[in-house]
């Protein structure tokens, strides 16, 4: 049972902050639609990304200027510095607008620099708004090519998120254990429950990550350094991005698998370039830990 309220217009706001996010992985005919609106209404449509904030921050209480501005003028900036990158970089082999704007986004997400604008509980929201922020400015602005965000699942998709899973499970189960970091635990959760931790997993945190670190950060390094060192140096910044979880110092263990996860990660996707297939290895990992090894 919920033991903190959840007002109406937080459930308005949470359908209006997935509907990006959905439209774009299964409905990609609605991101070419943006794609032919005119250059201004293009920029500062991702404006309307302050509407979830104001619905859940007035109705909590909680609302600030200062916030508002940010969640604003954030997509919009966003917006701007891609189209610029798509000026100035048409071969799409990165321009520098595209790694500061990877930059700012993962730092603000990974530093949670922006949740004390929300209730605690609702902290999740300024994550997906700066993924959306960023599916609309690479997808709808930047138009960047091979980012394969597309959750219409497919057979392959399966496999090969399967395969990169049974590569890295085994040794990343030795080796957390060995490190102190992974500890079994006897519990038989049922199969509904297995189910739905997999499909939120999926949804909230495989995706976004995967589309941030292999949709966007190793496709556009692939253009820049090769597909080699382009897997290792991504996989080395999930790794990193790992720092602070669950501990509250340099969580180094965690650093090590994530770092060794991120290059099955990033296997999957380049693949076929298609974020599913490797949220696919990345849910199932995650899900395996947090029922059996965690």
């Amino acid at each position: 049972m919920l033991n903190f309220p959840i007002h109406a217009p937080a459930v308005v706001a949470a359908l209006l902050t997935l509907l990006p996010f959905l439209v774009a992985a299964f409905w990609p005919f609605g991101v070419q639609a943006a794609q032919r609106l005119p250059l201004v209404i293009r920029i500062v449509l991702p404006a309307v990304l302050c509407v979830p904030y104001v619905l859940v921050c007035v109705s909590y209480g909680q609302f600030r200027w200062s916030w508002f501005a940010l969640y604003l003028l954030l997509p919009v900036a966003t917006s701007w510095l891609l189209y610029r990158a798509s000026v100035v970089d048409p071969a799409q082999r990165g321009d520098w607008r595209d790694f500061l704007v990877l930059a700012v986004l993962g730092l603000a997400v990974d530093l949670r620099w922006f949740e004390p604008a929300w209730p605690p509980h609702l902290a999740v929201f300024n994550k997906m708004l700066l993924v959306d922020a960023g599916i609309y400015g690479f997808l709808a602005i930047r138009r960047l090519e091979g980012v394969g965000f597309d959750l219409r699942l497919r057979l392959a998709d399966l496999r090969i998120g399967g395969r990169e899973l049974v590569f890295y499970a085994p040794m990343a189960i030795v080796l957390g254990l060995a490190l102190g970091f992974l500890h079994l635990h006897a519990n038989v959760p049922t199969v509904s429950h297995v189910v739905v931790g997999w499909v939120f997993t999926f949804f909230f945190i495989a995706v976004p990550e995967e589309l941030f670190f292999r949709g966007w950060m190793q496709n556009l390094l692939e253009r820049r350094i090769g597909r080699r060192w382009a897997l290792l140096t991504t996989a080395v910044l999930f790794g990193l991005s790992h720092f602070n979880k669950r501990a509250v110092h340099f969580n180094w263990r965690y650093v090590v698998l994530a770092a060794l996860a991120g290059i099955f990660y990033g296997r999957a996707w380049r693949q076929e370039r298609r974020v599913g297939a490797s949220a696919i290895t990345h849910a199932s990992v995650d899900t395996l830990w947090s029922l059996w090894l965690r």
